[in-house]
């Protein structure tokens, strides 16, 4: 197959994309809007997607609602910000009434809330996602209990066998297969007890597992691997129903945990533990959402609840035109009673803007790349 027809293939996943974005991305820009709203600030444009407008209309409030032609994001402009970004003041020709509503005449807890209040609607909307699957379709679990041991790996010289049933892992109890392997996979080069069951007794283990490299759908992956295989019996498979409170502590529990992986990836690249062939961008996370597409509308749900977190994360780190940005300049403002210069915070917000360009440039090369790299391993 071509990297043309990769391509092509890619335009296919469009739609998948396009919905696991949009839902993400309304969302975010709904918990600014909602917040600001209650704060007293009026917003002028509610925009899902940037440039040229396709639709658009004006609420009661004096809100225009827009689709745009590019979506890849969105933004709320509140009353009195120089751009979409509020990276700057326009208050030229403001009414005293007008800077009453007007988002930088706010005093500084209320910019706070409405800053942060994007990204915990991601939050949020993880939570809700993640619980809701749950309670709808109910989680697969395969037992956690071993079929076979690779040759050579770290499980044989452990002292594992086939047959047994793994209990615990450093003292948490294990109810299913995935739950050993998502300990397994963050614990590279850390080692591990294991209680197992086996033959009616509890036998304890120590292992440790191997930093790793396999393919996935957006490139090489680092993860810990100890060489064993689960079960592939149909009687230790089974489908774990949750009733609406455990569904939605479920929902929390799953969040926290993407969360927590983020940011230990995102520490990992900044330490050089992690590789920044890992980081992908629109292109790849498009063909990610074609490829989960064909497991089903849950799946698809599931990996919107990721990318939700995800999105959230990387919008409180402290970078002059991310939502984190804001909420340093709000800090400085706070503990020197006064904002930072118009001089500053333009400095910033260009410093800012240029990351956020080449951090795009650099995500969509390395997408190319591994589409180009698929194309090859195919051929």
């Amino acid at each position: 197959m071509s990297i043309f027809a990769n391509l092509w293939s890619f335009v296919g996943y469009a739609g998948p994309f396009l919905l696991v974005l949009g839902i993400v991305v309304f969302f975010h820009e709904l918990g600014h809007f909602l917040v600001g709203r209650w704060c007293g600030v009026k917003a002028d444009v509610f925009s899902l997607g940037f440039g040229p407008e396709l639709y658009g209309r004006v609420d009661r409030h004096g809100t225009r609602w827009r689709l745009a032609l590019i979506p890849l994001g969105g933004y709320v402009k509140f009353h009195g910000d120089a751009n979409a970004a509020s990276a700057g003041v326009n208050a030229e020709g403001l009414s005293e009434e007008e800077r009453r509503f007007s988002f930088f005449t706010q005093p500084v807890w209320k910019r706070v809330l409405i800053v942060a209040a994007g990204p915990v609607a991601n939050f949020i909307l993880a939570v809700v996602i993640f619980a809701g699957v749950t309670f709808i379709v109910g989680r697969g679990a395969l037992a956690p209990r071993v079929e076979s041991l690779r040759p050579g790996e770290v499980a044989e010289a452990a002292g594992f066998k086939p047959g047994d049933v793994i209990r615990s892992i450093d003292g948490k109890a294990v109810a299913s297969w995935g739950e050993v392997q998502r300990i397994v996979q963050v614990s590279a080069e850390k080692t591990l007890t294991f209680v197992i069951e086996r033959e009616g007794g509890d036998v304890t283990l120590q292992a440790t597992p191997k930093l790793r490299l396999i393919d996935t759908p957006l490139g090489k992956n680092r993860i810990g691997l100890i060489g064993l295989n689960g079960s592939n019996k149909a009687e230790d498979w089974k489908i774990i129903r949750f009733g609406p409170l455990e569904a939605l502590t479920q929902g929390v529990v799953e969040t926290w945990y993407v969360g927590e992986r983020t940011l230990s990836f995102l520490a990992g690249l900044v330490v050089g533990k992690e590789s920044f062939d890992q980081v992908t961008g629109p292109i790849g996370t498009g063909y990610l959402a074609g490829k989960v597409a064909t497991f089903g509308f849950s799946a698809l749900m599931n990996l919107a609840a990721v990318l939700s977190v995800s999105i959230g994360l990387i919008n409180l780190l402290p970078i002059p035109l991310l939502d984190g940005g804001h909420l340093l300049f709000y800090l400085f403002e706070a503990v020197k009673g006064r904002p930072l210069s118009e001089r500053t915070q333009e400095v910033g917000f260009r410093l800012g803007l240029a990351f956020v360009v080449v951090l795009m440039l650099f995500t969509t090369f390395n997408d190319l790349l591994n589409l180009l790299r698929r194309q090859v391993g195919a051929g």
